[in-house]
């Protein structure tokens, strides 16, 4: 017997951070977006607990994390242990989304591996246990249970889900190098010491949202920690300029980077985007549409 999950990347509509917090935390309030470029998660029965995984070209195979410490296994073992039951089944993860790129590939992965677990071991897990297990493993990860469109708040764990009429277009631009999360925030607060207390409100991204008009969107698109990534990655600058100069009606980095994602006012302006990028000598370009589901079943036990 087996499951296959299928968990999608996440996008940041809007990301305001605020001042770090006594814990170590930024106050957030964020729209989050799950877009269609996914990986797939495939378990098994089996007498112990174990994960190979394959990776798209675009991605590089020693920077996906192996061994006990993967967020696949993590999660497994700690909804077996909620459950009270060994931790045990075949993991065989597909992976597509790009890694450490800004799009919660790794918190998508967990998400997913929450949902085959619970199917294949016939746990019957109440909504609201995963999504507080969800929240324990990062702060993404309850996101990528709910999917299609939703507010984030507290450290991103707190989710809304949010009616979104519209059908977005995106590409999506990955980098051969990594950027680190931490660094990120770390370099904002050095730029941002008199950052508030409180995050900067999604009022006007939730408002352009609500009218399904890409160029309003467009306009309202929002991350306090664009400024901090271009600062340390400033090629980041130049590929949006770039994308926008292709047709994209706007480029921003997704969350603590250093993909970059691109509006564009439909399918085929994505394409010519998408096109254009490439023509520039970018090797690996994306095109996605939004939102869709977050973790769910695509083959049944």
């Amino acid at each position: 017997m087996s499951i296959t999950v299928r968990a999608a990347a996440k996008i940041n509509l809007h990301l305001g951070v605020g001042r770090v917090r006594d814990d170590g935390f930024h106050p957030l309030d964020t729209v989050y977006q799950a877009i269609g470029i996914h990986d797939d998660i495939a378990l098994s029965l089996a007498d112990d607990l174990s994960l190979t995984t394959h990776v798209a070209d675009h991605i590089d195979p020693a920077a996906v994390p192996s061994g006990a410490d993967n967020i696949v296994l993590r999660a497994a073992r700690l909804l077996a242990e909620h459950a009270g039951r060994p931790a045990t089944g075949a993991f065989e993860v597909r992976k597509d989304i790009p890694v450490a790129g800004g799009m919660a590939g790794g918190s998508a992965d967990a998400a997913a591996a929450l949902v085959a677990c619970d199917r294949l071991w016939d746990l019957q897990t109440f909504d609201d246990d995963l999504l507080a297990l969800a929240a324990r493993l990062g702060s993404d990860v309850p996101f990528s249970l709910v999917g299609g469109t939703a507010r984030g708040r507290g450290r991103g764990e707190v989710v809304e889900a949010l009616a979104d009429p519209g059908s977005w277009w995106w590409v999506a631009v990955p980098s051969a190098e990594g950027l680190s999360t931490p660094a990120v925030y770390a370099h904002f607060d050095a730029l941002r010491p008199d950052a508030p207390e409180v995050p900067p409100s999604s009022d006007e991204l939730l408002a352009a949202l609500a009218t399904g008009e890409p160029l309003r969107l467009a306009r309202a698109l929002h991350n306090d920690l664009q400024e901090p990534a271009i600062d340390l990655r400033p090629d980041l600058g130049d590929l949006i300029a770039r994308g926008e100069s292709e047709g994209a009606l706007r480029g921003l980095v997704s969350g603590s980077g250093p993909t970059v994602v691109f509006l564009c006012d439909s399918a085929d302006g994505a394409r010519e985007t998408a096109l254009g990028l490439a023509g520039a000598g970018h090797e690996v370009v994306l095109t996605a549409t939004g939102p869709v589901a977050g973790a769910h079943v695509v083959v049944p036990v």
